[in-house]
């Protein structure tokens, strides 16, 4: 996956376990008028920060890590905006195997009482 300097998302190589693979890059349709900052990709999952939101889909994710939120699906196979960060700006993102980062704007009173405000994991 890539973005472009128009900021669009665009995908290639094999995206399915069954199924054709596509050898050029084509634009991810689902996410056509948004404008693209940062992704993250991994085994099953990608994750995108867009606009002011952050977007997430994967057919197998491993630990919850589409941040979804407790009680809700753990998997989507088209991309949702992921609610729980609703009203915080995510300029980066990043995943691995089993989890999402992301990096968050606090500059100012409101963003920390946002970040503040999302629920902590305890082991």
């Amino acid at each position: 996956m890539a973005i472009s300097k128009l900021e669009a998302l665009y995908l290639w190589g094999q995206n399915k376990n069954a199924g054709e693979a596509a050898m050029y890059p084509k634009p991810v349709h689902d996410l056509s008028g948004w404008k693209i900052r940062s992704l993250g990709c991994c085994h099953k999952s990608v994750v995108v920060a867009a606009d002011n939101s952050v977007v997430s889909w994967g057919s197998h994710p491993t630990y919850g890590e589409l941040g979804y939120g407790d009680g809700k699906a753990k998997s989507s196979t088209v991309p949702q905006e992921v609610k729980p960060l609703d009203g915080i700006y995510v300029s980066a993102v990043g995943c691995g195997w089993g989890h999402v980062l992301y990096i968050a704007r606090n500059s100012s009173d409101e963003d920390k009482a946002k970040i503040e405000a999302l629920p902590e994991y305890q082991p």
